[in-house]
């Protein structure tokens, strides 16, 4: 095999970030038959530079028959240029989208990089308008504009769609239907299907620990299962206290979201009514006019190849 030679690979988790496709992935690495990185690639992203030899050392040296080879990177559905470079890489390849009520996503994203210290003020600061220094905050819960980039792509059938919500809510079924698409013969691991992932919940360390021993994570990560490494970081975690998610902020996003959400109902032919309240009405004009121009930025995006600006 040459060394700009990539992966055969069978199917990509495209994300959304923060829409449980950590459980997904874990779920998919228990099969016998699948292949996938515990680290997401980001291959069609950030790290492309890194060549196709870099991508193909992620996998086994050899794929064995009947074996299915993917990966997950969720920051590739809101990516014009991840659509384009798949597409071009791997026209054949099966898609899964993972969707969460864009409003929760959201906050779990802003959570997210409050904890690891990325981001330090009120969610006010960075969910009230796309024009700040964390836009994906906002961006990335714009479904149907970008599920629409990715269906220009690739045949319909080749992309399925599932939520935050069939995770939760009906999660063996939900994985039933994963393998399906993908053309894996049924599995499921009891335990591994019930246990929660990146939980914004968890006890943590100390900021100033965790920055400390960050370059050891590597070395740590095979032993976070092991009961006395559990128990000697339980002595030190400490649950995070989070800047809460306002109801005015809450009905401001819905607002915001509300468009792209009936847009996204028309496109899967599914009732997301409970993503935006009854409440919320049409958004005000301003707003509006903001995702309405944000929309086709990202739709000029697509003819243009998009950027490679690095996400934390």
């Amino acid at each position: 095999m040459s060394d700009d030679t990539l992966p055969p690979m069978d199917f990509i988790v495209i994300g959304a970030i923060k829409a449980a496709t950590t459980w997904l992935q874990a779920q998919l690495d228990q099969h016998p038959d699948i292949s996938i990185p515990e680290i997401e690639p980001h291959y069609f992203t950030r790290e492309h530079s890194r060549g196709a030899a870099w991508y193909r050392s992620l996998f086994p040296d050899t794929k064995a028959a009947g074996s299915l080879w993917g990966e997950k990177t969720a920051d590739y559905l809101a990516k014009p240029e991840a659509a384009e470079r798949i597409a071009k890489a791997y026209p054949d390849v099966k898609l899964i989208a993972q969707l969460r009520n864009p409003v929760d996503r959201a906050y779990a994203d802003y959570k997210m990089l409050f904890r690891r210290g990325t981001v330090t003020g009120p969610p006010e600061q960075y969910l009230t308008w796309l024009d700040n220094e964390q836009p994906r905050f906002l961006n990335d819960g714009l479904y149907a504009a970008h599920l629409r980039r990715w269906m220009r792509l690739f045949p319909p059938e080749n992309l399925l769609v599932i939520t935050f919500d069939d995770v939760r809510d009906h999660p063996q079924r939900t994985l039933t239907s994963v393998l399906e698409h993908l053309g894996a013969r049924p599995y499921d691991d009891p335990e591994a299907i019930a246990r929660r992932y990146n939980d914004s919940s968890e006890k943590l360390l100390p900021m100033p620990v965790r920055k400390a021993l960050a370059p050891l994570k590597p070395l740590a990560r095979p032993y976070r299962d092991n009961a006395l490494f559990r128990a000697t970081r339980g002595l030190f975690a400490k649950p995070i206290s989070y800047p809460p998610l306002s109801s005015d902020l809450r009905e401001h996003l819905a607002e915001f979201y509300s468009q792209d959400v009936r847009e996204l109902e028309s496109m899967l032919g599914r009732d997301l009514s409970h993503w935006v309240p009854a409440t919320s009405q049409t958004p005000p004009s301003a707003l509006a006019l903001q995702v309405d121009e944000h929309a086709q930025a990202l739709s000029n995006c697509m003819h243009t190849g998009g950027n490679d600006e690095k996400i934390t």
